[in-house]
């Protein structure tokens, strides 16, 4: 159970980066459909559970370093290539994104220039990649409980102070800007994104584990983990709606109006959150290409970073906004492979490969 425990905290690490410990992702996923995203909330919660199991499942049986084997092995030589490079983009992408929300952190609380906060992100994302997965993986669970305490916390201080009722916030919340039309579908457009981002460090973390079983607790803790998570964070912004729906951090912000010091706290964590997301989708973006370790693969490291760090000034919340639903909607493919991979294990027809 205590492997499964740090397995499903280092899922929750993988996925929760910038976007999602900043409260932007939430807010433009959820709580722009107001109430409606609490459903929504609800259906990501349970897809997250499902396929993050399926994801630490099929790492732990494959026992691969990289997700191409896996990816090919789970759906054949066409879709696997199609679903591979969908990876791919996502690893690199979200990168990006990571390099930019340090730097929002960097403009939104300290007043300081953005370039430094993405110029330190950088160099910390590069340094840690340098490392071997496990300590990768250590890392990347430590930080997680300090997110969710900190979630909790703020939720708890949101619904007690909130001043207007859920309902007369409804269309305030209605009012912001929406990653997609409708809140079904942007139920299931996060849950695919996230699941592309967090496909490929999942795979590998998966392998670490030789017990299937113990590394499927572990995707489903993690899965479950993270939809709690949302809803929580969706309360809490959907509660201070009408003051932090202009922020670029709407999290970030509730902490601050509680205390200057908590707002410096959680700018740490977050800052930490989206270091450990950082160096999981590049590492594993690295470790697609070349053998963790060698030579080779620190050269193409060092490039890959500075290529981030170059695209990281189209800017966070734009990134945010453009990106993540294209990645949602590409991965569909992934999703329909998984749930096809789990049909597979359950006796019914294979699926025939090339």
């Amino acid at each position: 159970m205590k492997k499964s425990l740090k397995m499903g905290s280092a899922f929750i690490g993988i996925i929760v980066g910038a976007g999602f410990a900043s409260g932007q992702e939430i807010m433009q996923y959820f709580t722009s459909f107001g109430i409606l995203g609490i459903v929504a909330a609800l259906i990501s919660t349970a897809l997250f559970a499902y396929l993050g199991m399926n994801l630490t499942r099929l790492g732990s049986r494959m026992q691969k370093s990289s997700h191409k084997e896996v990816v090919y092995g789970i759906s054949g030589n066409i879709i696997g290539r199609i679903v591979d490079y969908i990876i791919i983009l996502t690893l690199f992408g979200v990168g990006v994104v990571m390099i930019a929300g340090a730097g929002s952190i960097f403009s939104q609380q300290f007043d300081w220039s953005p370039v430094l906060g993405s110029t330190i992100m950088t160099a910390l994302i590069l340094m840690t990649i340098m490392l071997n997965v496990d300590k990768v993986i250590a890392i990347i669970g430590s930080i997680t409980p300090f997110l969710i305490l900190m979630v909790v916390g703020l939720t708890i201080y949101s619904l007690l102070t909130m001043d207007q009722s859920f309902t007369a916030l409804d269309p305030i919340a209605k009012e912001q800007l929406s990653a997609l039309p409708n809140w079904f579908l942007s139920a299931i457009n996060y849950a695919s994104f996230n699941i592309a981002v967090g496909a490929s460090m999942s795979i590998v973390m998966g392998s670490t584990e030789k017990d299937e079983k113990v590394a499927a607790r572990g995707g489903l803790f993690g899965g479950l983990g993270l939809g709690i998570l949302i809803i929580l964070s969706h309360l809490a912004i959907f509660s201070k709606i009408d003051v932090v729906g202009n922020s670029e951090m709407p999290m970030l912000q509730i902490a601050n109006d509680i205390s200057p010091v908590l707002g410096i706290f959680m700018s740490v964590i977050l800052f930490g959150m989206i270091f450990n997301t950082g160096v999981s989708m590049l590492y594993a973006f690295a470790a697609r290409f070349f053998q963790s370790g060698t030579s080779k693969f620190k050269i193409f490291v060092i490039v890959i970073c500075l290529a981030a760090f170059g695209l990281s000034f189209v800017g966070f919340t734009e990134l945010v906004n453009m990106f993540y639903p294209i990645v949602g909607y590409l991965g569909f493919f992934l999703v329909a492979a998984l749930i096809w991979a789990d049909i597979k294990k359950t006796g019914k027809p294979a699926l025939v490969t090339e």
